[in-house]
């Protein structure tokens, strides 16, 4: 999320961040986008169906008028619902390059599978795991003695830097989707 917004406060992203969710009240994101001069939203999930959460977060979000809706840091599942009511405007980033290594602990995967390169992914949300159309990948060699710590690290870096590009990319006006394919117009060869 810090990502996001220094991209935003700097130039590098052409976007404002208009507001800031967690369902967590303590998150440490909600107090850094307050610092940021950001609007912060605390919405407990405790206690309700999840399409219930989702509706108040997408009713808050819409009142803004958010047009890109980004997962950072959010470790919740967002349901059926609130997908809909975004279709192909909700970004999602995972430390892995997908469809390797989806869910938790992707990382710990990566080295239990014995990888020798891993990464990073920003893709769109749909209704499955860790499964949309990828926007942009990056990625990180896994060195022989490496730990979950030293890899996530790594990996950390790269995102940091992969999500405000991936960000501007769907804000492109050229971007658009073919199948699973995520482009911008000019690059399409047989347009």
């Amino acid at each position: 999320m810090l990502a996001l917004l220094d991209a935003c406060r700097e130039g590098r992203l052409d976007a404002e961040a208009a507001l800031v969710i967690s369902n967590v009240e303590t998150a440490a994101g909600l107090e850094k986008a307050n610092e940021y001069g950001v609007e912060t939203l605390f919405l407990d999930h405790r206690g309700r169906p999840r399409e219930v959460h989702d509706q108040q977060m997408a009713t808050a979000l819409q009142r803004r008028g958010v047009d890109l809706v980004c997962l950072a840091g959010y470790m919740r599942l967002v349901s059926p619902w609130f997908i809909r009511a975004f279709p192909h405007r909700i970004l999602n980033i995972h430390p892995s390059l997908l469809p390797a290594f989806p869910g938790l602990e992707a990382q710990r995967q990566a080295l239990d599978y014995g990888v020798k390169v891993t990464g990073c992914t920003v893709h769109l949300v749909d209704e499955e795991l860790d499964h949309g159309a990828i926007v942009m990948q990056r990625c990180v060699e896994v060195f022989d003695n490496d730990t979950v710590a030293s890899l996530s690290a790594r990996i950390l870096e790269q995102e940091h830097r992969l999500y405000p590009q991936a960000v501007a990319r769907v804000l492109d006006a050229r971007f658009c989707l073919v199948g699973r394919g995520a482009f911008l117009k000019e690059n399409l060869s047989n347009e």
